[in-house]
Order: C-alpha cells, then structure tokens, then sequence
C-alpha cells in the first residue's frame, strides 16, 4: 500500500515512552505508531457505526412503539450462550 509522510509532535515524555514500549514489543516506533493509530481508527469507525445503527434502531422502536423486553432479551442471550435452541423474543408493544 502507497503511503504519505506526515509528521508528528510528540512531547518529550511521551516519545521516551514510546521508544520503550516499542522496543519492549520488538517493533521499531514507527511501526507501533501505525499499528497503534490503525487499531484506534478501526476502533472509532466501529464505534461510529454502533451509534449511527443505535440511533435508526431507536428511530424504527420509536415509529413502530414496539420494543424487547430487556428480561426477555437476556434470557435469549443466556440460553444461546449455553448452547441451546431458542425462539428470539417477541417485539411487544411498549407505549401505554
């Protein structure tokens, strides 16, 4: 993969540390900037991906006024965790 030079600033403590993190994991600073920078991004763009689901899951429970149980939910879990068959809990009408 073709790669772009940028730099970096880093304080002074925080290169130190770096260099000694690096060196313990065998990796030159370099590559555990970018390993390090790779995971962060990954990390984030997962997170922005649960929100932005999170948010048109609600937006659907909010237009439809039905939801799961949290109980419910937890017992499906529970019972396939422990290796079993289970129906998936029902959507039930939530609004009074």
């Amino acid at each position: 993969m073709p790669t772009v030079a940028t730099s970096l600033k880093l304080p002074p403590a925080l290169k130190e540390r770096l260099h000694e993190v690096a060196d313990r994991a065998g990796q030159t600073p370099h590559t555990y900037m970018i390993t390090a920078l790779e995971e962060r991004v990954t990390q984030d763009e997962l997170a922005q991906q649960f929100r932005r689901e999170a948010r048109a899951a609600d937006k659907a429970m909010q237009r439809s006024g039905k939801g799961y149980a949290a109980s419910d939910v937890h017992a499906y879990i529970d019972a396939r965790l422990a290796g079993k068959k289970v129906k998936r809990p029902l959507a039930r009408p939530w609004r009074r």
